[in-house]
């Protein structure tokens, strides 16, 4: 594949691939690009939901939050992040579903908060904004390769717990107080994920990380707000302006992610697709011996 780099640490621009025709020989030119460059970019692209899936599938199992993981041949709707109603209105900035959306504005992985955390997430642009609406990438690979020891140490083979109504809470206790927000246990995971194809480590943790296991909660929280401090730094950044067709997927397990502000009376559409990960991906040596 022709590719070029979306930054000098992480993340490559693929060329002349049209993703609804991939075949299995083919996506494994893509997965390779994957495990190696930790975010992909596919611009021009002609998508709807069933390639979407068809895609999504080829990475793994795809995650439903309302059955967790979703088996071929069950119903689903691929979900919308998006501020338009059913009626085509917009919702306002203060209503519950905007908040929540802000709350996508915070450095986070996908679903960490689950029994079964996401692998990737493959992000499709629908309707997109004149300005604003950006969808910022941080590398916690590059960004932990690049850390200095003194950091490292306070949190290398140390665990974090994990919950989304936490994250919620930071924009709104309202927000966070909905049902919707406290379906699952508090999930524990190990706060460093190493590739099991090419040994590469990187940081995981994210908004809705609330607690370091072991530590009093001052210093776990202190230690959660550093940690995402040094690698959400500059260095470590991509930032990507939408397109309608632009097709975004990265590594949940070495990459953070958040939405960017803009003017709240324009519609936003993107399409999402998570994939839960696997045996093959790590996540079994995710789980921490307590």
């Amino acid at each position: 594949m022709k590719t070029t780099p979306l930054t000098e640490t992480f993340g490559v621009e693929v060329h002349d691939v049209e993703l609804a025709e991939l075949d299995t020989q083919s996506f494994a030119a893509v997965r390779d690009a994957f495990e190696t460059h930790s975010a992909l970019l596919f611009r021009n692209q002609t998508i709807d939901d069933a390639a979407h899936m068809r895609l999504a599938r080829m990475f793994g199992p795809i995650e439903d939050r309302d059955t967790e993981t979703l088996e071929v041949g069950e119903d689903f709707k691929v979900p919308r992040v998006s501020n338009v109603r059913e009626d085509g209105s917009v919702t306002a900035e203060m209503d519950l579903h905007t908040l929540n959306l802000k709350a996508n504005m915070l450095w986070h992985a996908d679903s960490t908060f689950l029994p079964i955390p996401a692998l990737v997430n493959i992000l499709i642009g629908r309707v997109v904004t004149q300005t604003g609406g950006a969808t910022e990438l941080a590398s916690t690979r590059a960004g932990w390769t690049d850390m200095p020891d003194s950091l490292k140490d306070r949190i290398r083979d140390r665990a974090a717990w994990h919950r989304l109504s936490h994250s919620r809470a930071r924009i709104s206790p309202e927000l966070a107080a909905l049902p919707m927000f406290h379906k699952w246990p508090d999930q524990l995971w190990n706060a460093v994920w190493r590739n099991p194809v090419n040994g590469a480590e990187a940081l995981y943790i994210a908004s809705h990380a609330f607690a370091i296991e072991g530590m009093e909660a001052d210093e776990g929280t202190k230690l959660i707000d550093d940690l995402i401090a040094w690698v959400t730094q500059d260095q470590y950044l991509y930032s990507h302006q939408w397109q309608v067709g632009d097709v975004l997927i990265w590594d949940q397990r070495a990459v953070l992610h958040r939405g960017t502000a803009w003017n709240y009376k324009e519609p936003r559409v993107l399409s999402s697709i998570c994939v839960s990960a696997t045996a093959t991906d790590g996540v079994d040596a995710m789980r921490p011996i307590v």
